[in-house]
């Protein structure tokens, strides 16, 4: 565990605290205690009454390590930091939802055609519907061993609420306010959240500072593209590109959540199978992550989810999942044959093993504390590294290790005693049946370095392995989503055109058809390299699965606010004298009714509050731009256009 950030309260310098701007960032602070004859119990949240019952409750539970997974070390103190994901409960949501409403998220929005007002329509009716479905528990855990109490010691944790992830803020946030907690009790809280409460509002895809005490966290926020809109706090002012750039070459690859997990440390064991992992992603297949503590569970899901940046995850991923999360007796009850819902579930506890033994796919990763109970036995041989000096994870070292008679026993093993080895021994492993399509790329793989000398030349080499492999991995998505480029493509007027008619509508999206066009021009070169000869049915795959929708009305929706921007901004430019001057009558009135209908819209935004910044100007050229070409009409038909009282108001009043 690394150190603690210096951190000194002074009271009187403390700035005042501002219930309404802690929100932005955090919704409480909570420590939790447990308790031996009570159960977990909530000793504080502050600021007070921001939690339901059931919610606290639901915090309380996810707090602490599971039982089963407890270290039995004798130190007097362990801390550790993790988190988790769980589902808010809303009142008009049923106690004991089916598992059908658990898989049916977006099977309504079918890949097969759609259109731009279905697009509109549903990403805001899906905006407002989930917003905040999920809030995030970003958890301090103390244990204290101490004989003269109960059972040898106690725990407690303090708890940080979001609804947004952001772990690059939360964790370090966590080492000062943690062991602050256990030295001043709430006091802790109340100073935290007052300088919480006097930051700037989060902007995504920046680096922020952020004054805490005597310290400052420089933190990189996830971009904009990166959140899916259940978080309810996404703006859409993005670009219009059908997918995030890639990051020059002196440039940190950040294209999405979790970017700051320790990708290679975490599947260091499992390298080979990181494109597997990837492809199950990315059509949003169900995968159960277990590990030996908490940590270690958290920081692979997070690993998982970063894999397939600058695609939104819409997989409901958790963290660190327990039997007390209300959705377990759902998955529970999945009979065999059943479909399992699209999850990623990290977990700690041996007994899911038996419990969710219908999940399709299993991956095993980290090594059990010292003093554990749990037996390590790693897939790794000392053959997986180079002694010495640092050197690279080299295709013969990784060919050795997959193709020799001990490794191939060792598979055949492991295959035949499936998932439940577990119970006995640890292991590094996976368990799936599916058969990837895309291949592992052995030149990124001899670009890895290993270095172990020291836990600090450890670091560096994973800072550096890090960007190695989510630079490939977001070039490897990025190139799989280039193909649905053209149905994002947006269109301006052309010079001398006029603005004042409807914007061509984006190109209708037919899977079938995007499908037969794909196989007879092919994904590109990129692709073709590091993909088997069954690379469509990859593309079939992720059309059905849960990420293709809700990536592509994003995209879409985007793109189309990117339209209307060109369209607007030609409108602004336009000298409608000019413009006028060289139209038929039919067409002047056309257009008087196109600037009548764009003008009643802004104004509308103005009223409702969601104007731009430019909506006063717009409103003041589309009025001035609607009364030119009213001038030029006929008197028959500038009276016929007074006959209606809201189109005089437009024409005779001010709409600002």
């Amino acid at each position: 565990m690394s150190r603690s950030p210096s951190f000194k309260v002074k009271t009187e310098l403390s700035p005042t605290f501002d219930p309404e701007s802690l929100q932005k960032w955090i919704v409480s602070f909570c420590a939790i205690r447990f308790d031996l004859e009570q159960g977990q119990l909530v000793e504080v949240c502050y600021p007070s009454g921001c939690l339901t019952h059931d919610e606290e409750l639901e915090i309380a539970y996810n707090s602490f390590p599971d039982s089963v997974s407890q270290q039995h070390n004798r130190s007097s103190i362990h801390d550790c930091i993790f988190f988790f994901r769980f589902r808010k409960r809303f009142k008009s949501e049923s106690d004991n939802a089916t598992n059908s409403e658990i898989t049916e998220v977006d099977k309504e929005l079918s890949p097969k055609s759609i259109d731009k007002n279905n697009v509109r329509r549903r990403l805001s009716s899906t905006a407002s519907a989930d917003a905040s479905k999920y809030m995030y528990g970003y958890v301090f855990n103390r244990q204290r061993h101490d004989e003269r109490l109960k059972r040898g010691g106690e725990q407690k944790s303090v708890v940080i609420l979001s609804h947004c992830p952001y772990s690059s803020v939360f964790r370090p946030l966590l080492q000062i306010v943690g062991p602050l907690y256990f030295d001043m009790g709430k006091k802790a809280l109340e100073h935290i959240a007052a300088y919480v409460s006097a930051w700037p509002a989060p902007v995504p895809g920046k680096l922020m500072d952020l004054p805490i005490g005597n310290a400052t966290l420089k933190v990189n926020l996830p971009p904009a593209h990166s959140f899916s809109v259940e978080n309810g706090l996404v703006s859409f002012d993005e670009s219009a590109s059908s997918v995030a750039p890639l990051p020059s070459n002196n440039q940190s690859t950040q294209q999405g959540l979790f970017h700051d997990s320790d990708l290679f440390g975490t599947f260091r064991g499992l390298l080979l199978q990181l494109w597997l992992l990837w492809e199950l992603l990315l059509i949003g297949e169900p995968i159960l992550i277990i590990a030996p503590t908490p940590p270690q569970c958290c920081e692979a899901v997070a690993s998982l989810v970063s894999l397939v940046a600058p695609l939104i995850c819409s997989v409901d991923f958790r963290p660190y999942f327990t039997i007390h999360d209300p959705d377990f007796a759902q998955l529970n009850s999945i009979q065999e044959g059943e479909a399992f819902p699209p999850m990623i579930l990290g977990v700690t506890n041996l007994f899911f093993l038996k419990a969710l033994r219908n999940i399709p796919h299993i991956i095993s990763v980290g090594s059990p504390p010292p003093n554990s109970n749990r037996v390590s036995l790693s897939t790794r041989s000392t053959t997986d590294r180079v002694s010495g000096k640092p050197g690279g994870f080299g295709l013969r070292q990784f060919s050795l290790n997959k193709f020799s008679p001990s490794s191939l026993l060792s598979a055949v093993k492991l295959r035949r005693d499936g998932p439940l080895c577990l119970m006995t021994e640890h292991k590094e492993a996976i368990w799936s049946t599916y058969s990837a399509t895309a291949k592992p790329d052995t030149s990124v793989l001899n670009r890895l370095i290993d270095a172990g000398v020291t836990p600090r030349v450890e670091e560096s080499m994973s800072v550096v392995n890090n960007e190695i492999l989510r630079r490939h991995f977001l070039e490897l998505t990025t190139n799989l989503l280039a193909p649905f480029g053209p149905y994002f493509r947006t269109t301006a007027p052309s010079e001398g055109s006029s603005p004042y008619i409807n914007p061509p509508p984006l190109p209708p999206f037919d899977a079938d058809e995007f499908l037969a066009s794909l196989s007879a021009r092919g994904p590109g070169k990129f692709l073709l390299k590091r993909m088997k000869s069954n690379w469509l049915d990859l593309y079939s795959r992720f059309l059905n699965g849960p990420n293709f929708m809700p990536w592509f009305r994003r995209r879409r929706f985007v793109a189309e606010q990117e339209q209307d921007r060109l369209w607007k901004h030609a409108r602004m430019k336009t000298d409608i004298h000019l413009l006028i001057s060289k139209m038929p009558e039919l067409e002047i009135v056309d257009s008087f009714n196109v600037i009548e209908r764009l003008l009643l819209r802004e104004v509308q935004l103005q009223q409702s509050g969601n104007g731009g910044v430019d909506s006063t100007a717009t409103c003041q050229k589309l009025t001035r731009d609607l009364q030119a070409v009213f001038d030029v009409l006929s008197k028959d038909m500038q009276e016929l256009m007074l006959s209606n009282p809201q189109r005089a108001y437009l024409l005779q009043g001010s709409p600002e």
